[in-house]
């Protein structure tokens, strides 16, 4: 009975991890786009507006991947029930406190110290997101939310890095299109987006698999 049982495991198995990929990957690329555009807007010309605009982009990004945190360990509910909307108000706030501690303390003792109070903001977010989120919670998944907030947090210390120490770019030859010249423009901050979406991708796969892998 084991042997014909075992295919059906290992598919299970594959299928877990598969979708664990997947949300992910989903959560990572909306993490991204909220995160990014959050910062590059409160980094740039800071206003009313903007600050509103950010902070509108980072809250519907913490629901956004709150809702896919969710559908993938439990099943689909109601995000804008008050408890959830609690852990996304959290997820929000530790990044505005994190870039506030650092503009405080400048430099790069300010990148550190920010960048160590959001791995542990974030870490608690996490925890919390899953005991909203989940009905049960298994001993294996302890460290899990450290982790994870490890891992983002160093991609938001890329971030600041790239947008404060760093003021070169790179461009591309001039290229013929039609009547037009084009020039392609990579600033610094924006391969610091990329990094960030890598760690942010590996933070949510560490913090997923551990949920989805019997």
């Amino acid at each position: 009975m084991s042997v014909i049982r075992q295919p059906r495991a290992l598919g299970r198995t594959t299928r877990r991890r598969v979708m664990g990929t997947a949300a992910a990957l989903s959560t990572a690329v909306i993490e991204t786009i909220a995160v990014g555009c959050w910062f590059a807007l409160v980094v740039g010309s800071r206003t009313t507006s903007t600050a509103l605009a950010g902070l509108g982009l980072l809250f519907c990004g913490a629901l956004s991947r709150a809702g896919i945190f969710g559908v993938t360990v439990t099943h689909p509910g109601d995000v804008l029930q008050p408890r959830r909307l609690a852990v996304a108000l959290l997820f929000t706030a530790g990044w505005i406190v994190w870039l506030l501690v650092a503009e405080l303390v400048g430099g790069v003792a300010g990148v550190t110290l920010a960048s160590g109070l959001l791995a542990g903001i974030l870490s608690v977010q996490f925890a919390l997101e899953h005991r909203v989120f989940s009905r049960s919670s298994g001993p294996h998944i302890a460290e899990t939310p450290i982790v994870s907030g490890l891992l983002l947090a160093a991609g938001g210390s890329t971030l600041l890095a790239t947008a404060w120490f760093f003021d070169w770019g790179l461009s591309t030859p001039p290229l013929s299109v039609g009547v037009t010249t084009v020039v392609v423009l990579i600033e610094p901050l924006q391969i610091g987006v990329v990094v960030f979406g890598l760690f942010a991708f590996l933070a949510h796969y560490h913090r997923l698999r551990r949920f989805l892998d019997p």
